[in-house]
């Protein structure tokens, strides 16, 4: 058994990452730290995650003549942790598995080139999709970018954007504004949306609010001790 989203089948509003929430302060490689703990004991399957970060490898490469966007992409690149699998410790007979996976599309909302840009590497670090407003910076931006990037990045009308289909938000602006957005967030159906905001020039993007975390539990010994006969089909 095992999921994401629902009551019994693993976590719901949130895994292990959710306690960093609970944090009045923290260093931005707090949760790198203990992974990389974790990591030391146990391995970590980490084949998605190279295929997951192609288009923020492309958007390095096209930022090569903006090195404080070059040095995020790094920053992010290696802070990210979507598509990773870990194995974790149980009772003989199970095998538990928790895996970090990018939530399908993000909404970022900037009127600032710069904290766009931060916005899209933040987001390709994870391997999500990218919603932007439908205006002339953003235009702009999306015609300049290499395709792997730009195929990722979809653009909606900004009166109705908060009605397209994201599980994130992302912030640039004074509070006013984002008093505004979140409301409309809130406003929406079904699940309950993060919203990340920040002033205009911040960098501190927390990635951990754009991944899903998926535990999965196999009974080992129902499957006659492989536990890959449970999970084929």
């Amino acid at each position: 058994f095992g999921g994401e989203g629902l009551s019994g089948t693993g976590p719901k509003a949130g895994g292990p990452l959710y306690l960093y929430r609970l944090l009045a302060n923290r260093p931005e490689s707090a949760l790198a730290v203990t992974l990389a703990r974790q990591d030391a004991e146990y391995p970590v399957d980490a084949q998605l995650k190279a295929a997951l970060t192609q288009p923020l490898n492309a958007l390095r490469e096209w930022a090569a003549n903006r090195p404080e966007l070059q040095a995020l992409c790094t920053q992010y690149g290696e802070l990210a942790q979507a598509g990773t699998q870990r194995l974790l410790p149980g009772p003989t007979g199970e095998r538990n598995t928790w895996t970090l996976l990018p939530r399908e599309r993000v909404l970022c909302i900037a009127d600032d080139e710069q904290d766009a840009l931060t916005q899209l590497a933040a987001v390709l670090a994870v391997g999500s999709q990218v919603l932007w407003p439908d205006d002339a910076l953003h235009r702009q931006l999306v015609k300049a970018l290499p395709s792997a990037v730009s195929e990722r990045i979809q653009l909606a009308k900004a009166e109705n954007i908060t009605a397209q289909p994201f599980d994130a938000v992302i912030f640039h602006g004074d509070s006013d504004q984002l008093r505004a957005l979140c409301e409309a967030v809130a406003a929406r159906d079904g699940a309950i949306v993060s919203v990340q905001g920040f002033a205009r020039g911040e960098s501190n993007i927390l990635l951990e609010r754009l991944y899903i975390e998926r535990s999965l539990s196999v009974n080992t010994a129902a499957a006659g001790g492989n536990a890959s006969l449970m999970t084929i089909g």
